[in-house]
């Protein structure tokens, strides 16, 4: 069958959007052709620096004719509807109308057949309105038609179309449309520089090779590859090493067409900042990859440049531009660290009385003296020095005022550790410096220092509470703030680092904190902001919140629902591990859960008891007791959580279960209460055989209305005893 080659040939397309236009341009297109009722085989985009190209393989000639059955008036029905039948379905006369038996009565049918288009017609009209409405982030018009409304916008002034249609043992047939004085056509061009001239290509195949000849290579996954390879020779071959940037890859890699690469050095002078400024400065502003020695780990002076040409000289004019401009950014760099150096962080701390973190939630000044307040209360839970914690609260923001930070803020954290050691900090006070940040994904390492652990949960708590507080909370899929990955973030920390800590009280704590600042702040005058958790703002409610219960504490409800949403942040991320959510549903539901490693320990020795005969049988057996129990107190309107009255049992199984109750509850919670969780469940197992007796024996709705209720407080015994383990009725079938 036909293959369909298109290439939209442009003015430079931004690396950062070439991926995404390609799919787009494969989605639309393929999309349409489905619609069109012409369903293809296969399909394939690519980009380059100036093209975007499609081939899709396997597309019918035409598309398949169209029949189709309209049904229309009554036999015998008034005038005017048969015209307007007759009209509708384009019959001359009823002559050519079938007519169809109805239980209703008899009907006209009319019978149509559309004949299919060819392919080429279809296309012809499908593309250029795919061109027409690309989903650029960004468009500009251009030439004289760009005042015109109705001119064609694209990323970048678009040049020729390529647009072919046929089969490999035939001459391909261009798909004929125009667009902004633009005809389709099979000519191309090939690299800017080294074979600008055009090129007439046929079909795919013979597009890619003769492209290659004139030095394109359209995949952009084959020019990461050659930059890769390219780039790890070099090194090699001078005992060297390439510190490899995926990102950086992806990204050079839709900057050249050609890719050459060469390598560059800069004076080994400049090996005194810090290596990561240096990959900063050389990645930034010349898109070069740095160099390391494998026997040190350390970088050299040398970087990795990616040209887009084979210059006539091997590229020494190139190599020679680059070192100039690294040269002169190293050396900014290198003025910035060394004034950094001058002035000790804890001295850098009066700017944060100046610079607002939220409009709302005051200064970063407040926020700082928040934060070490918090820390300081957390340390105790996870083992960290009280004093050291909060010296590392204090210094850990430092760093967003100094000259380096300010040129790279993606270094912010790590700059004061730097700055922490060289003035002599202690290590653990300058790790938690970059360490506070962390993890901020789910591929980032968590911290395990206690001093870095503890300031990093009392920073993201400090957020999370105080965006609950001035209820900027999260809605659907935006979160401005990043607050659900704060609590992720709060989560791992706990969880991988094996923390023994309550949440509600740490939370219930805070939220006054926050609220004072929140008053304080509430008529004073803006300030600058700076760039650290985002922007935007609402309403603010500070009014005082009913509090509720939260086991045996009084937290109020604020703290509830950002419990619930810790709860909810758990739920999926053991989801992501392969754990049942409703499971921690089943375990929240218990009420004062606020300790997330226990909340994932009762958890998992719940999932591993319910993989068991037992385990199933239990459950199925608590939940039919709690069907019932709602069923009935919805109908009575009254709850049977009374004690049951033994007299009343006449039956040997209602018995046989009161005891198990009796002997289970105490045993279970005994188990629950030394943490042992496996054990709790082994002791509700003993529960199985009498619930199923007494489920088999005994009718609940006894026609006696004191046996009746008397059976259903033991129904609710069975609930009440379980739930030292878990909500049985919160686990989905």
């Amino acid at each position: 069958m036909p293959d369909l080659l298109l290439e939209l040939f442009s003015e430079e397309i931004p690396a950062r959007m070439q991926a995404k236009a390609a799919e787009d341009l494969r989605r639309m297109v393929t999309d349409r052709l489905v619609a069109e009722g012409l369903v293809y085989e296969g399909a394939k985009a690519f980009a380059t620096p100036r093209r975007l190209t499609l081939t899709v393989h396997g597309i019918p000639a035409r598309q398949s004719d169209l029949k189709q059955e309209r049904k229309g008036p009554r036999v015998g029905g008034a005038e005017a509807a048969i015209a307007g039948f007759l009209k509708a379905t384009g019959l001359a006369s009823l002559d050519e109308a079938k007519i169809q038996r109805d239980p209703k009565g008899d009907f006209y049918i009319a019978l149509t057949e559309k004949a299919g288009k060819p392919t080429v017609e279809v296309l012809a009209e499908i593309l250029p309105m795919i061109i027409r409405t690309f989903p650029w982030p960004k468009s500009m018009r251009w030439g004289a038609a760009s005042a015109k409304s109705t001119s064609l916008t694209w990323v970048r002034p678009l040049h020729s179309i390529v647009a072919t249609f046929g089969i490999d043992t035939e001459e391909p047939e261009v798909v004929p449309f125009e667009l902004n004085g633009i005809s389709s056509g099979q000519t191309t061009f090939g690299h800017r520089f080294m074979a600008p001239a055009d090129i007439s290509v046929r079909r795919f195949d013979d597009y890619v090779t003769k492209l290659q000849h004139a030095k394109v290579v359209l995949d952009p996954e084959r020019r990461r590859e050659i930059i890769l390879a390219d780039a790890r020779t070099l090194c090699a071959a001078q005992n060297f090493e390439l510190v490899e940037d995926p990102a950086l890859l992806d990204e050079v890699a839709g900057l050249v067409e050609w890719p050459v690469v060469l390598m560059g050095s800069f004076d080994q002078a400049f090996l005194s900042i810090p290596g990561e400024v240096i990959r900063a400065t050389i990645r930034n502003n010349q898109k070069c990859f740095v160099v390391s020695d494998p026997a040190t780990g350390k970088l050299v002076n040398r970087f990795i440049i990616t040209a887009n040409i084979e210059a006539s000289d091997g590229g020494t004019a190139i190599v020679a531009g680059n070192e100039r401009v690294i040269r002169a950014r190293l050396s900014d760099a290198k003025f910035f660290y060394e004034t950094d150096l001058k002035t000790k962080l804890e001295d850098r701390l009066p700017k944060f009385d100046n610079i607002v973190f939220h409009e709302k939630l005051g200064t970063q000044a407040e926020r700082i003296a928040r934060i070490v307040r918090l820390a300081a209360e957390i340390a105790p839970l996870v083992g960290a020095d009280v004093e050291k914690t909060k010296r590392a609260a204090l210094l850990a923001k430092a760093d967003l005022v100094t000259e380096t930070v300010g040129e790279f803020p993606e270094l912010q954290g790590l700059m004061g550790k730097y700055y922490a050691l060289a003035q002599g900090e202690d290590a653990s006070v300058a790790a938690a410096s970059e360490d506070h940040y962390k993890p901020q994904g789910p591929a980032d390492r968590v911290p395990s220092d206690s001093v870095s652990i503890a300031v990093a949960l009392a920073d993201k708590i400090d957020t999370l509470v105080g965006f609950w507080a001035i209820d900027e909370k999260p809605t659907g899929s935006k979160d401005p703030f990043a607050l659900r990955r704060a609590a992720l973030g709060a989560i791992r920390l706990i969880l991988e680092n094996s923390i023994r800590a309550r949440l509600a009280p740490i939370l219930s704590a805070h939220f006054p904190a926050v609220d004072t600042d929140i008053t304080g702040n509430s008529n004073k005058k803006k300030l600058a902001t700076v760039k650290e958790g985002g922007g935007g703002f609402a309403g603010m409610d500070v009014s005082m919140r009913l509090t509720q219960d939260f086991g045996d504490l009084k937290v109020d409800s604020r703290s509830i629902d950002l419990m619930t949403f810790f709860a909810e942040r758990l739920k999926g991320q053991l989801r992501e591990q392969g754990a049942r959510h409703d499971l921690v549903d089943a375990v929240f539901s218990l009420g004062g859960q606020d300790d997330l490693l226990m909340v994932v320990r009762r958890v998992e020795a719940l999932a591993k008891f319910l993989d068991t005969d037992d385990g199933k049988t239990l459950r199925a057996g608590v939940k039919r007791a709690s069907n019932i129990l709602g069923i009935e107190e919805k109908k009575d309107k009254r709850a049977y959580d009374g004690a049951p009255d033994v007299s009343l049992y006449r039956l040997d199984e209602e018995k046989a279960l009161a005891k198990a109750i009796a002997e289970v509850g105490p045993e279970a919670s005994a188990a629950v209460a030394k943490e042992d969780f496996a054990g709790a469940m082994t002791v509700m197992a003993k529960l199985r055989p009498a619930v199923d007796a007494f489920f088999d024996k005994v009718k609940v709705n006894d026609d006696d209305a004191a046996v009746r209720e008397n059976r259903l407080k033991l129904l609710n015994e069975i609930r009440a005893a379980t739930r030292a383990v878990a909500d049985f009725s919160k686990i989905q079938d």
